[in-house]
């Protein structure tokens, strides 16, 4: 005797279709989850590409070399992007980034080539990166000047410093035991295990602890979490603070993902960094995000430009494929705050 499933009945199957559909559309609402989608999406396309078009039995987007440098070539933009997307979600900006990871990478490097012990070499990015973003968040915050001008400024006061100080020179005889970047343990790039780790890491703290829960609240709307017992100052000072020790981590995997450093600003890395947060779906708009987002956003962006190559599309395409998809990002969050606001 075979056990037999019941058919479902014509009353229930309306039901069933319902629950699908619902299931399809948060899905889809999940800016988390389009990203995922794209990133499969756009695998399989160049990989059917090869194996069809380029007659190739093994596709080489597919190869671990290439996969790994998907995932570790921008793994310091995704960290910094987590700071960049808890700033941005408590309703500010900060333009400084870019710069800041040049300044911090070149000071981490002149004091490994200099004798400094290694470690100190890498604390020493997060240290002052703290200290910078507690700057500005102590101009934003308490003297109330807009987070667009003072890290405009800034961006200004880190470029010309730098130029200033080194002439653009590169930063040769870096000893091998600082490439911390260039590390595998278990066979795994460091750079990616830093970047999931600080990523579910942020996850999970904006998401569960109380200070975390500001950030959104104050985004939202800061009179209001002023009214239930939360200080806006507070807050965003912390936020910068934080931000400034992300992007410290960043300067350290940038600063030893090469044996040579040269003391410039990466040029353009402050709208890659945000790009990544934006269209990871962190509203411009503040209140609204997660970090994970922005991380996968980061992986979405690199293998864009890997793809590229194997199209045979010019990589300087990229900034314009940026552009794209930062303004069909904000335009889709406006969108849902009007649906939300009807």
């Amino acid at each position: 005797m075979t056990a037999t499933s019941e058919p479902v009945s014509p009353a229930a199957q309306p039901a069933v279709l319902s629950q699908i559909t619902g299931w399809l559309h948060s899905m889809v609402s999940s800016q988390e989850a389009v990203l995922a989608i794209s990133l499969i999406a756009l695998t399989v396309s160049v990989s059917l590409y090869e194996t069809l078009v380029l007659g190739r039995e093994a596709p080489r987007f597919l190869a671990e070399r290439n996969i790994a440098d998907i995932l570790q070539g921008n793994a310091y933009i995704a960290v910094a992007a987590i700071g960049v997307s808890m700033v941005i979600i408590s309703g500010n900006i900060d333009i400084s980034v870019g710069s800041l990871i040049g300044v911090l990478a070149t000071i981490s490097g002149l004091m490994a080539v200099n004798g400094f012990p290694i470690w100190l070499a890498w604390l020493t990015p997060l240290v002052i990166g703290g200290l910078v973003g507690a700057v500005i968040g102590f101009l934003v915050a308490y003297l109330r000047i807009p987070a667009i001008v003072v890290t405009l400024g800034m961006l200004s006061i880190l470029q010309g410093g730098l130029i200033i100080m080194t002439g653009g020179a590169w930063i040769y005889d870096i000893p091998p035991e600082f490439q911390l970047a260039q590390q595998r343990p278990l066979g795994i790039p460091m750079p990616v295990i830093i970047m999931i780790v600080l990523t579910i890491g942020a996850a999970l703290w904006m998401r569960y602890t109380a200070y975390g829960r500001a950030i959104y609240a104050v985004g939202g709307n800061a009179e209001a979490a002023r009214l239930s017992g939360i200080s806006p100052r507070a807050t965003l000072m912390r936020v910068f603070i934080i931000n400034g020790v992300f992007v410290g981590v960043a300067a350290v995997l940038f600063a030893t993902q090469f044996t040579t450093i040269q003391s410039t600003v990466p040029p353009g890395l402050e709208l890659f960094v945000i790009t990544a947060s934006v269209v990871g779906g962190v509203s411009i708009l503040g209140g609204t995000g997660t970090v994970v987002g922005s991380t996968l956003a980061a992986v979405l962006l690199r293998a864009i430009n890997s793809a590229m190559i194997f199209f045979n599309i010019s990589p300087y395409w990229l900034r314009a494929v940026q552009g794209i998809l930062i303004l069909i990002t904000v335009l889709a969050d406006l969108l849902r705050r009007r649906r939300q606001l009807k």
